[in-house]
């Protein structure tokens, strides 16, 4: 019981972060466009839910050259993150 819980959860856990995964890659891509009003209801919630983890890296990683090269640093991360949740999905809950 307690085992296929635990891999219910690093399975929700997973998709959640995948989920993530691909909203970065949106907002990301939509930086390149500068006339994208940020303030507007969709482009707003989807800053909201990115930013603050985008800007844990901006810290670390300022622009180079006007270039903000943190991005990069905040998919590896969530992928070595998504990548140990999935193991332990696949220890918990092993698929026979």
């Amino acid at each position: 019981m307690g085992s296929s819980l635990l891999g219910l959860i690093a399975q929700t856990f997973s998709t959640f972060l995948s989920i993530y995964f691909v909203l970065l890659i949106i907002r990301i891509l939509l930086s390149w466009f500068p006339n994208v009003d940020w303030l507007s209801p969709p482009f707003s919630v989807l800053s909201q839910l990115t930013d603050p983890y985008l800007n844990l890296f901006r810290s670390i990683i300022p622009p180079l050259g006007g270039i903000d090269l943190s991005p990069i640093l905040a998919f590896l991360v969530l992928q070595l993150l998504r990548s140990g949740v999935t193991e332990l999905a696949a220890l918990a809950y092993p698929m026979y």
